[in-house]
């Protein structure tokens, strides 16, 4: 023969290439890679700033390290460990505990604090009070004085059990023998009242919670997941209200931007647990 015959494989067809399918690929890989790259970035920014979501527990339910007396090398009587709850209670301080002269409010004093959230859970008797401070400064007569408070206390029963009036004409009030709005649960105390439209407290006995969250431009206080007090520290209505009220004859008070964590014994049983904060 002069030459091969071609040879036709009619059967086989070129293949066609689905051009709409190839183009959602080649978008949803862009997609995919973008997520990678920010998942990536996130993860450096993460890495960098390892404080910006990381939560430092100030107390755990079982051990007291860090906390002390305000000016104080120990804690005061009354202060202790039952039920994983760190608790204040008056039953358990002995007789020649009554002879203590130093402060029974505590201090975090492992470390300092400037722009942080905290978060706390609480319980208090009928009749209660107490308070969390937070910028405190030792050195003075008590963390009053010179710490910010965020106001724990029975609003339903406090007034009807303790006497308010000699307390409360200094400020004017028109009913000196109930507690006034600045004294309640949740107030900036003595500063900025709560937001009663949205304040859920539950009854004295029953767990409470409690936020903080603290920068130079905001502050915001919440109570059981809503928010009750919100304001700008050191702005003008804060340096108003600081000098028009309880506070005009303590002059430091309020003025640091950084301090200790404590909490107030104002002479009733006090629990708290999970005791949290996040530096930001």
């Amino acid at each position: 023969m002069d030459g091969a015959m071609p040879i036709y494989l009619s059967g086989l067809r070129r293949p066609q290439l689905n051009y709409p399918i190839l183009v959602s690929i080649e978008r949803t890989m862009k997609k995919i890679t973008l997520l990678l790259i920010l998942f990536i970035l996130s993860s450096c920014i993460s890495t960098n700033n390892p404080e910006s979501d990381q939560w430092i527990i100030l107390f755990d339910g079982s051990s007291l390290e860090g906390w002390r007396a305000y000016d104080g090398a120990q804690m005061p009587p009354g202060w202790q460990i039952i039920d994983d709850e760190l608790t204040f209670t008056t039953e358990f301080i002995k007789e020649e505990d009554y002879d203590y002269k130093g402060n029974r409010d505590i201090i975090y004093g492992a470390q300092e604090f400037d722009n942080f959230e905290l978060y706390v859970e609480w319980k208090i008797p009928v009749g209660g009070n107490s308070g969390i401070f937070y910028h405190i400064k030792e050195g003075y007569e008590g963390p009053p004085e010179v710490a910010p408070e965020y106001q724990l206390i029975d609003d339903e029963n406090y007034a009807r059990i303790h006497d308010l009036t000699a307390y409360n004409i200094q400020f004017g009030a028109e009913d000196p023998a109930e507690l006034l709005d600045w004294q309640k649960t949740g107030a900036d105390y003595a500063m900025y009242a709560p937001n009663t439209d949205h304040k859920l407290l539950y009854p004295a006995g029953q767990w409470n919670s409690s936020r903080i969250i603290f920068t130079e431009d905001q502050v915001t206080y919440w109570l059981n997941d809503k928010k009750v007090v919100s304001f700008v520290p050191w702005s003008e209505n804060w340096q108003k209200r600081r000098r028009s009220g309880k506070w005009d004859s303590a002059p430091d008070y309020g003025k640091f931007k950084t301090g200790f964590i404590g909490f107030q014994a104002h002479g009733s049983n006090l629990s708290f647990r999970n005791v949290k904060i996040k530096k930001l």
